[in-house]
Formats: C-alpha cells, structure tokens, sequence
C-alpha cells in the first residue's frame, strides 16, 4: 500500500475496536491516514515518511506481561504524536511517567475540566470550561513523564488530558474518534491540522488521478481481468481501471442468481450502454444454487461463493487470454478486518475477498485501487469518474448476496420470496424519501414459518424481518426509528403482495464497530 498524498498520519493500532474510526476522523480532516499494527508500526512509519503519529487504544494493560508497545525510535524522529486512552498511558509509562491499575474505572460519558491551554486545544476549549468525552479505560496515569504537564481533568483522572508543547507529545485519556465526544472529530483535526501543520488538502480528485498513474505503472501493457459483484464497490473500482489503461480492461460479472431485484440488469446496461466497457456476463445462478444446497452454516456459505468466484474468475481468464492481473474492490476496512492488532490473519471476518491474495494456480497479481479508502469514499470517488447517482448511492450489498439474508438453506424458491419482499420494502422506503437518510436496508427469510389467518384460512409461512441501520462509514450503525405508520403499511403490502410471506418483524438491534451485514 501506497500513501497517495505527500502529507500523511500514521496510526498506531493497540487494539482498539475503534481505530478506524480515527483514521477516518483523519481524512475527514483532509488529510490521508494509514493505520498500522503496533508490530509493523515502524516498517509503515520508514515508507508513510508521516507528518505525525496517533497512538490508539487497547483493551490491553500496561503493566500486563508482553503489553504493546510503540517503537522507542518513534519518540526521537521529532515529529508530534498524539496518545489516545492506552496510548496516553503507554507514553506515559515509556518516557518515564507511573501507570497504575484504580478501584476508580471510568466507562461512558464523562466530563473533563480544561485546567491549561496548550496547542493541541488551541481555538477549541480554553481553561476553565468543562467539555463532555467518552471515557473507557480502568488504570489511570498517577506520575507523568518529564516534561510533561496535566492540562485537563475529571474527579478520578487527574491527567485526563497531558501536553509536552516542546516536542508537541499530548496524551488524551478519552477518546475523541467517537461520536459520543462531541468536539473529538475537531480536536483530531486540530492535531493533523495545527499541531502537525497538514495542510489538508486530500481529496477525491487528487486520490482519483494519482491512482490511475498508479495502476498504468503497475499494469503496464498487460490486460486485466475484473471481477464484478453488482456492488458499488466492484463498480468503482472498474471504472478508475478503464480510465486508466481503456479496453485492456475486461469486466467478468458473475451473476450468482443471489441479488436483488433489477440489479443484474442494471449492471449490464451500465457497463456496456453508458460505459461501452467490456463486459462479460456469466449466468451461474444453477451452479451457485446447486452449490449451496444443503448448507446452512452462514462462513461455510461466504468460502463456497468466494471460492466458485475464483474457479469462475479463472475459467474466463483462460478464454480471454493474456490477462496478468484480477482486480476487485477491497475496501481498507477489509485489509484491516483480515489482520489482527497482533498481526496475526482473521480466517472468518470479510471471507470474501482475497485479502490475502490469490490462488498460486491462477498465475495473476492483484489490482486493489480502493484498498486505501472507506465506503464513503468510495461513493465520493465513482462521483468524481461520474457514475450516476442512483448507482453510487445505492445501499451496500454484501458479496454473498442474499445467501446470508436468508437464514439456513439457501434455494431458488426463498430467494424469490426474498426478493420480492426486500423490493417492496426498498419501494416503500424510498417513496417516503427516506432511502439516502438510511446506510443499509434489507429483508430477511428467517429460517422459521408460522401459523396464521389471512381471510378465512389458515397459512404455514415464512417470517420476514426487516432491518435499516444508520451510518457514515460501516464501522457504527444505529438502527433507523421508522414511524408505527410505516412499518405497518410496509408490513401489509408485503404480507399481501408475496406469497409465502405470513408475518413481518423488524430488527431494533444496532451495531457496534464492524460489519453491519446480517449473518
């Protein structure tokens, strides 16, 4: 991976489940940022050359046997770091200062008093205020190293905020990447943006033409097959590469037979009516469905899929001939799901895709040009090549398809069934105009049937729930508060229009950091 700007920030990840949620306050900022495993912190620090460093935080201890730590060198390069929660008492503990386990744990919303000024607060909080964070740490930091003074507080954590101006080192107890700490999105920009001096000029444009001279130095004069999924994803990806190297790029789609409605449709029109891209179109909804009889368990489903992509992937690349690469449309949040902040691969989190690289046997080399961004990104970036909005803005759509929004056997009956519900739904939500207000909305099959009375007889049907989440990037998601009136006009269309459908629920749960698919 290649920073695509000269100006960068380099997070170190201990662990936290909120990480990426810093990287994107980063670049939120206007300023590009990678995050790296502490035990690869120093090879991304040698070849990102950052403007500044951002520690995270961990569910680790310091004081436990083996705990993290971040590269000593790190404190001698003269460039700012900013710690956060385990990062600040890490810092702490390395450059001198005592951390110890308290009776006296702070979790949630808290409520610091700014004690001091320092640069880090500059134009943002002044001495005196009291300002609300979201607190989520058990030891406390009871001496700071030399060098250091305590510029903000809480009645349990006398160095809730710490600041060395002198080598621009700060260390914050809270976490300032989350929604719950209302300023956090402008202190961080305050770090890369005052503190580092970044001058916050990244953006899509420039992301978009420093990646196709990227992809023709890489490609060369070689063709390159891609896969597509339907998905905005797949999409994007596969026009960055046309503009890049033209009709040396052949686009395979595969149709699985497990998307929504329509969409296989529109995807063939728009590659080959809007784009006159070449396009390949492999109906394999038999082979997928064949495939997937029987099974039940949702990981054993994703390595089925995936790997009949690839012997598909592999079966059109001989007939094409000549194709070197295979690109597809890894998302960042997809290389940073497969590793652990140990370093150590993920066998089951985003199974489907090849993170880890192809099969030896296929003889080609990857073409990832999204693997640097977040979903969101992704949308802005197919704005600036001109994909059209109703495709851009369309709800993410897992690779499996429907495979895992319907719970237990997958066949051609309850796919149709699916479909037709999850149409209806989509339908009604975007007649409220209420689609681009939502991230990711869906029907499921739930894997039950239910007694009921529709008029004068009794129905042995499936249960469908439905399901909406809000959010920015895919990392968060709240669920969406659909009106009583909504869900029940929905709710009766469905239960009227599709057959086999006896009973509508819908899903409240929302999601922590990670995928908000359903499985």
């Amino acid at each position: 991976m290649t920073a695509p700007h000269a100006e960068s920030i380099l997070i170190v990840d201990f662990g936290s489940q909120v990480t990426q949620l810093i990287a994107r306050r980063v670049r939120e900022a206007g300023v590009y940022s990678e995050i790296a495993p502490f035990g690869a912190a120093a090879e991304a620090f040698e070849r990102l050359e950052p403007k500044g460093v951002i520690f995270s935080g961990s569910p680790c201890s310091v004081n436990d046997a083996g705990a993290p730590r971040a590269p000593e060198a790190f404190y001698a390069a003269g460039l700012p770091i900013l710690g956060i929660c385990y990062g600040e008492q890490v810092m702490s503990q390395q450059l001198g200062g005592a951390v110890q386990g308290s009776d006296h744990q702070e979790f949630g919303r808290a409520y610091i008093e700014i004690a001091d000024r320092c640069r880090l607060f500059d134009g943002l909080w002044a001495a005196g205020e009291k300002h609300q964070v979201w607190m989520s740490h058990g030891d406390r930091i009871d001496a700071i190293p030399p060098g250091f003074r305590a510029v903000a507080t809480t009645p349990t954590a006398p160095f809730a905020a710490i600041a060395d101006d002198d080598r621009r080192f700060y260390g914050i107890q809270f976490h300032p990447e989350v929604y719950h700490t209302p300023d956090g999105a402008r202190l961080i920009a305050n770090f890369v943006r005052h503190v580092c001096g970044c001058a916050g000029d990244w953006s899509m444009a420039e992301y978009r033409d420093a990646k196709i001279a990227e992809i023709r130095e890489q490609v060369g004069d070689a063709r390159v097959i891609c896969g597509l999924s339907g998905g905005v994803d797949s999409a994007v990806a596969a026009v960055l590469i046309h503009e890049a190297i033209g009709d040396r790029l052949t686009c395979v789609f595969v149709d699985h037979g497990l998307m929504r409605a329509g969409e296989a449709e529109q995807v063939v029109s728009l590659f080959r009516g809007s784009y006159a891209i070449p396009l390949i179109h492999v109906d394999c909804e038999t082979l997928f469905l064949n495939g997937l009889a029987g099974v039940t368990d949702p990981e054993a489903k994703r390595k089925f899929i995936g790997k009949t992509f690839i012997d598909v992937f592999e079966a059109e690349a001989r007939k094409i001939g000549g194709a070197r690469f295979l690109a597809q449309g890894t998302l960042y949040p997809d290389v940073i799901e497969s590793v652990s902040f140990t370093g150590g691969p993920s066998v089951t989190i985003k199974s489907h895709h090849n993170v880890g690289g192809l099969p030896e046997r296929m003889n080609m080399k990857l073409v990832e040009p999204l693997r640097e961004l977040f979903k969101d990104e992704v949308r802005a970036l197919g704005r600036a090549l001109g994909l059209p909005q109703a495709f851009v803005g369309r709800h993410p759509f897992p690779g499996p398809g429907l495979a895992i929004r319907i719970p237990g056997e997958v066949t051609r009956e309850r796919c149709e069934i699916l479909r037709k519900a999850d149409a209806i739904y989509l339908e009604e939500i975007r007649n409220a105009g209420l689609y681009d207000a939502i991230w990711q909305a869906f029907a499921v099959l739930l894997p039950v049937k239910t007694v009921g009375v529709m008029g004068d007889g009794r129905t042995y049907d499936y249960v469908c729930a439905l399901r909406a989440v809000t959010s920015t990037d895919g990392m968060t998601a709240d669920v969406y508060p659909f009106p009583a009136e909504f869900l029940t006009r929905t709710a009766t269309r469905i239960v009227n229009e599709v057959r086999g459908i006896n009973r509508v629920t819908y899903d409240y749960t929302s999601k922590p950091p990670g995928t908000i698919e359903w499985e």
